[in-house]
């Protein structure tokens, strides 16, 4: 039995909820002015025929009245309809007088040789009725039909008149009256467009905000998103707090157990420390110290997870004067050893802030300067300059660097520059730690002579 085939589903992008908006209002407005302008030329044409239809009436009377009997007594259209148009060969306005049943058949000039269908039977007598024929050369007519019972006296017949114009005009009319509508109707829908880009963007500016509160956030500036938003997207701002704010207990939790265990630990290693001790004196020197080399492993572990679970979140609104934590720090280092033979240059212009925690700006100058002060020659120093992104703090020595193959592995936990001398492995690897917290990092190059390690931090504020 083969298994059937596993079918996938890809999950289709949401696209741009701006695009969505504008798109159903273009849509809507489109379909609106389109509905608009059959309404539009419809209502045009029936004004159009119905101005024929008084036009083609007059012309109807004018023929009824005009009929009767000639001179020699034979009836006769007297007195024609005047319009100059009946007398030119298929104008396009027609009349006929058809005497009823069997009678002559008279008729405008405009039909030329062409007779028009005779009426239904069962139409009423002195109704005018509206109808469509078929005219000379194909074309159709609309016109105005009306049948007459003559007087006895003109011998008792009946006789139906018919005006009739060529449809092709009213087309025409409502065509033309169309093709004057569109340029109108597109200035409107541009118009509409426009006001619906309006509208949305208004309409979308509260989601602004809340993105820039939430970039706000994210770099520093802010803590929560607060009010102020309207009705629609204030529930949607007090769920971010009250998630932000649940986030922060659990952060402040985790960063609690972390630091216990790692206290815990330490403790421990310092009792695995002891013992190890207590075997070398009693002469198991090889025991001593594998069990030592496993502790300071797992010290180098502890310390690392220490700092780790004491820096302080990112997204609260901390600044550090660098000038002043970095003369703090050199204060402390000169007295060591290391630190007492080393001219220690500080070129940090006064003033200039990070967004970083004091604590975790201390601790991070302070790993940087140990280590260029135990790796240096004769000086060190200590720069810091800022743009309009970044805040960049350099601790540079001039001991022998880094080889350009390894550069990239001093920053891994426990990689240490110099395996001889003191020192952890830490230093560097604590400083990255703090820097990725507050949102920046840390790159290295060799000045020939010497290391130079950069904190790049974002720009305060």
């Amino acid at each position: 039995m083969t298994a059937e085939p596993r079918i996938e589903r890809v999950a289709k992008k949401p696209g741009s909820l701006r695009r969505r908006l504008v798109l159903a209002a273009g849509l809507s407005s489109l379909a609106a002015l389109l509905i608009a302008a059959l309404i539009l030329t419809v209502l045009f044409q029936r004004h159009v025929e119905s101005w024929v239809d008084s036009e083609l009436k007059v012309h109807l009377d004018q023929l009824i009245a005009g009929f009767g009997p000639g001179p020699d007594g034979a009836l006769e259209v007297l007195r024609p309809p005047g319009d100059s148009r009946f007398q030119k060969a298929l104008s396009g306005l027609y009349w006929q007088l058809r005497v009823e049943p069997e009678g002559p058949v008279f008729r405008s000039r405009s039909l030329w040789d062409f007779e028009l269908a005779p009426p239904a039977p069962q139409e009423r007598e002195e109704t005018v009725t509206h109808r469509r024929l078929a005219g000379p050369g194909g074309t159709s007519l609309y016109g105005l039909e009306r049948r007459v019972a003559l007087p006895p006296a003109m011998g008792d017949k009946t006789v139906t008149a018919i005006v009739a114009i060529d449809a092709a005009e009213l087309n025409a009319a409502a065509w033309r009256f169309a093709s004057v509508l569109v340029p109108f109707l597109l200035l409107i829908g541009l118009l509409l467009g426009a006001a619906a880009w309006a509208q949305v963007s208004i309409g979308l500016r509260p989601l602004s905000r809340l993105r820039a509160k939430l970039a706000e956030i994210r770099s520093g500036k802010a803590e929560r998103i607060g009010s102020g938003f309207p009705e629609e997207v204030a529930p949607l701002a007090q769920e971010i707090d009250t998630l932000l704010d649940a986030q922060g207990r659990q952060m402040e939790k985790a960063r609690g157990q972390a630091a216990d265990l790692a206290h815990g630990l330490k403790t421990s290693l310092q009792v695995l420390t002891g013992e190890a001790d207590k075997l070398r004196r009693k002469g198991e020197s090889e025991a001593a110290d594998e069990i030592l080399s496993l502790a300071e492993d797992m010290q180098r572990h502890v310390t690392r997870q220490l700092t780790r679970a004491r820096l302080a979140p990112a997204t609260s609104r901390a600044t550090a004067d660098v000038a002043a934590v970095a003369k703090d720090v050199r204060a402390v280092l000169a007295k060591t050893v290391c630190g007492a033979k080393l001219d220690w240059q500080i070129a940090v212009p006064e003033g200039l802030i990070a967004p970083i925690e004091r604590q975790d700006l201390a601790e991070a100058l302070g790993n940087l300067m140990d280590n260029a002060a135990r790796h240096g020659k004769s000086t060190v120093r200590i720069e810091a300059s800022q743009d309009e992104t970044s805040t960049v703090i350099t601790v540079s020595d001039d001991g022998p660097g880094v080889p350009d193959a390894h550069l990239s592995d001093v920053l891994r936990r426990g990689t240490r520059l110099d395996s001889a001398g003191p020192g952890s492995g830490l230093g560097l690897a604590i400083v990255a730690d703090i820097a990725e917290a507050w949102g920046g990092k840390v790159e290295l190059r060799n000045r020939h002579p010497g290391l130079a390690v950069s904190l790049i931090l974002p720009r305060a504020g």
